[in-house]
């Protein structure tokens, strides 16, 4: 009885509970606040924090500069170690390969927009003001 107990439950998994399981999120408020904002879409819309996480379902989370595409594998509403969290989803393979293409684009703008070695003293800020109001 305790195992159909156990089923249940990893079956009514909220998403905000489950982001914060997979270890997309640090905490389970943070996770619900992004899903309330609308940075969060479950199959290609915008849910609210109570809605159930079912196995195979298209989650697209917001990851720094880029947003990650993963497909449900595993329900669960206990938060474990990465390595065991990372079992819980699985990235799509266009989704690692626009991340990529994302981070070497970044990396070349780097290229075109070099970054002074330090402050400018008082006399180059004086020609930077001079320049400026020319």
């Amino acid at each position: 009885m305790s195992d159909r107990k156990v089923e249940n439950l990893s079956e009514n998994v909220r998403i905000d509970k489950w982001l914060w399981a997979a270890r997309f999120f640090k905490t389970r408020s943070v996770a619900r606040d992004m899903v309330q904002a609308g940075k969060v879409h479950y199959n290609g819309q915008r849910v609210k924090a109570g809605k159930i996480v079912e196995l195979g379902a298209m989650i697209k989370i917001p990851a720094g500069w880029d947003t990650k595409e993963v497909v449900v594998k595993k329900i669960t509403d206990k938060r474990q170690g990465a390595p065991l969290a990372q079992q819980l989803y699985e990235e799509t393979v266009q989704s690692i390969a626009q991340r990529e293409d994302n981070q070497t684009a970044r990396k070349l703008s780097g290229f075109h927009s070099p970054k002074p070695d330090g402050k400018p003293d008082k006399k180059q800020r004086r020609q930077i003001i001079k320049f400026k109001h020319q």
